[in-house]
């Protein structure tokens, strides 16, 4: 059974900057077989896809998050990473790093097998 591990959450001011890592392990296939995605969840709102990668490094984020997020990995430490730079309020969210591995590693949709615990952000005005 896979298991996600998110870190890094925390609070800080409008403006700032986080970086959330998420330290996969117990996975059956190898961890470029799966598309590695990272959602969040504000109070009182359904949970957003923030951003995915794919096992060709190609990266694909939500309109609210392009040009301030930059999500990566390191296959050699199974470790997906979310930088989060210029926050905002409204960034506020429990984050969730997911991961999905029924198309090899590819991203297909917004379906996902495998999901952390999440981790708190909050960004105060």
């Amino acid at each position: 059974q896979m298991k996600l591990a998110e870190s890094g959450g925390g609070s800080v001011q409008a403006g700032g900057s986080l970086r959330l890592s998420c330290a996969a392990s117990g996975f059956f296939y190898k961890y470029s077989d799966y598309c590695m995605a990272w959602f969040r969840q504000a109070p009182g709102t359904g949970r957003e896809q923030v951003a995915s990668i794919d096992r060709d490094e190609r990266a694909i984020y939500a309109e609210s998050v392009k040009g301030r997020f930059i999500i990566s990995q390191d296959g050699t430490k199974n470790t997906l990473y979310l930088q989060m730079n210029i926050l905002k309020p409204g960034d506020t969210a429990v984050y969730y790093c997911a991961a999905d591995e029924r198309a090899g590693g590819y991203c297909r949709d917004d379906r996902f097998n495998y999901w952390g615990q999440g981790t708190r952000v909050t960004v105060t005005s």
